[in-house]
């Protein structure tokens, strides 16, 4: 069929044509949005599971919702060689300097100023001025060096520009595991002190399965401060429509044998099921899908699968941390006892700690417990197993 006209977008982030299995979500974040805007008090969200699950189309989903009700909004990745401080100075500047002009009223004014402020603390060189002249306008301080002190007076700012605008404040952070230890504690403090004081604010972090305990270690009453949302493969009847809607909006049905067998060979994955849908598509000649389609689209999206979204990962791994990858492939995609790991490559486990560290720190494995490790994409277990050892 024609490729221009498939309807299937593998990718990282990418907005499927059919957004389905997440409306409890969307719809949380939407009475939160309106609650805050009403003058009412609303928790943050975090979002957490493996990758491919869908987490950043939908925290992207949560930021087109905030936009269109025309809040102040900063969307940011964690880590990608940047700190907190950089990363979320940078994406509010083109949100502020839109709201900037000559009849600003005060609060606004003096956001613009903390923001000022706030660009300075990690970048001295450089200067924003919106374009007006901020030099007798109360605020800034944002500058102090401690990053709590800075996000909260920065946030406080904001939150009342917003509040003036008769908007609110939303802040979506992903990859929020990779903040660091001082940057999670900022996070609390300020949604903490925001909830406390009623600022028109609303944070959204996106993760990975061990988002949760990370903020409980940072501050023990996280788990108080936001709404926690598992992010999973999608049940049966939710993986027949993200592949069929798309399909009949450009008047192509699939078979119900095609659809079982796709289902079935992506468990539900909605990144498998955008990459197998994607190639079966363009493998079929139309106008309807069959069993046959999807069995080479299968074949061609594993293909896709294991020189990409699993070949990437793989080849960042050292000779070592392979080795020690192929040990927890073993148990498939359940996660691994650290000692059984050790056991398996004739170690202590005290000798393996660097190791599994940095594959943490490369986003591989996460630990969903002490002492257990696991595979942060599905079906890495079994490409693992696929590849020939040197």
């Amino acid at each position: 069929m024609d490729p221009v006209r498939n309807p299937y977008a593998p990718g990282a982030g990418r907005t499927p044509a059919a957004l389905v299995g997440r409306d409890r979500q969307l719809a949380t974040w939407n009475v939160a949005l309106g609650r805050v805007q009403a003058h009412r008090t609303a928790q943050s969200m975090v979002l957490y599971g493996l990758r491919g699950v869908g987490k950043t189309v939908l925290l992207t989903a949560f930021h087109r919702e905030a936009q269109r009700r025309a809040w102040m909004t900063a969307q940011l990745e964690a880590g990608a060689g940047k700190t907190l401080r950089e990363s979320l100075g940078e994406s509010l500047h083109a949100p502020l300097a839109d709201l900037a002009r000559p009849s600003a009223g005060r609060r606004l004014l003096q956001a613009l100023k903390t923001a000022v402020s706030f660009k300075a603390s990690y970048d001295a060189a450089g200067t924003w001025s919106f374009g007006m002249d901020l030099s007798g306008v109360a605020g800034g301080g944002a500058d102090t060096g401690v990053l709590e002190t800075d996000l909260t007076k920065l946030v406080r700012d904001l939150a009342g520009a917003a509040e003036e605008e008769s908007v609110g404040l939303a802040v979506l952070i992903d990859e929020a595991q990779d903040l660091t230890t001082e940057e999670l504690v900022a996070i609390c403090a300020t949604v903490h002190i925001a909830g406390q004081q009623g600022w028109r604010v609303l944070f959204a972090l996106a993760g990975l399965p061990s988002l949760p305990r990370v903020l409980a270690e940072a501050k023990s009453y996280s788990e108080r401060m936001f709404v926690y949302e598992r992010i999973e493969h999608l049940p049966e009847d939710l993986a027949r429509e993200a592949l069929t809607a798309p399909a009949e909006q450009e008047g192509v049905r699939w078979a119900d044998d095609a659809v079982t067998f796709t289902v079935a060979e992506t468990s539900g994955y909605p990144y498998f099921l955008q990459q197998f849908g994607q190639d079966t598509w363009n493998d079929a000649a139309g106008p309807h899908v069959t069993l046959a389609d999807a069995r080479v689209g299968a074949a061609h999206g594993r293909a896709a699968l294991d020189n990409g979204f699993f070949r990437a990962r793989w080849d960042r791994a050292t000779r070592s941390e392979q080795q020690y990858l192929r040990a927890m492939a073993v148990d498939g995609d359940g996660g691994s006892s650290s000692g059984q790991v050790a056991t398996r490559l004739g170690r202590k486990v005290t000798s393996l700690g660097p190791t599994r560290a940095s594959l943490i720190a490369k986003g591989l494995v996460y630990a969903p417990e002490h002492g257990v490790v696991a595979f942060t994409v599905p079906g890495m277990a079994e490409f693992i197993q696929r590849q020939v050892q040197a």
